[in-house]
């Protein structure tokens, strides 16, 4: 079982990969419990808290840990999107970077999507997983789950599962799609 810790997701320094205008690029933040805000916590009743954190050009960011999971949000309407209430479902912690998926609009760098490890352990046995999250204006939602163990691509298969579905997916609508080591999208 992982051990009960809280994370929160800080800007701790960003970089933008250049990328000419109309193209996507990344951004990277830091998980930095220090350099956010522990906003409601309840260390007993099983334990949960809630953090809020600056992200990518001051979006909010939303961390809440429960039950030994986290579920992350982003945006002035965090606590209500579709992403506040999804996290894997065995026992998780998130890593120490957010990716952000982002691309040039108007001269600035938008976010479309995030890309997140999680840290997963069910009944002894340990995983990664990478979470694609869909970021619209007021609502945010995770698009796809790529197995990261054993897969040396899985950071460039999320990217391309956030270029390619992100921004036509449907939060509510469309379900999270799971991809194995080779790509392939695998059965729900």
């Amino acid at each position: 079982m992982l051990k009960r810790s809280l994370f929160a997701v800080g800007l701790a320094g960003a970089a933008i990969t250049p990328a000419s205008a109309g193209e996507v690029s990344s951004v990277y933040t830091s998980l930095d419990l220090d350099k956010c805000e522990l906003t409601t916590s309840n260390p007993n009743e099983g334990g949960w808290a809630v953090f809020e954190c600056a992200g990518h050009e001051g979006l909010r960011v939303r961390v809440a840990e429960g039950d030994l999971r986290y579920f992350v949000s982003f945006g002035p309407n965090a606590e209500k999107q579709i992403a506040a209430s999804q996290t894997l479902t065995p026992f998780n912690m998130v890593h120490k970077t957010l990716e952000w998926r982002v691309e040039r609009r108007k001269g600035k760098w938008v976010p479309f999507a995030t890309i997140l490890r999680y840290f997963w352990d069910s009944d002894g046995k340990k995983g990664q997983t990478l979470v694609v999250t869909k970021l619209e204006d007021n609502e945010a939602c995770q698009v796809a789950h790529v197995v990261a163990d054993g897969n040396p691509r899985a950071n460039v298969q999320a990217r391309e599962a956030a270029d390619t579905y992100a921004r036509a997916f449907k939060c509510g609508a469309t379900r999270t799609m799971r991809f194995g080591p080779g790509g392939q999208r695998l059965r729900q």
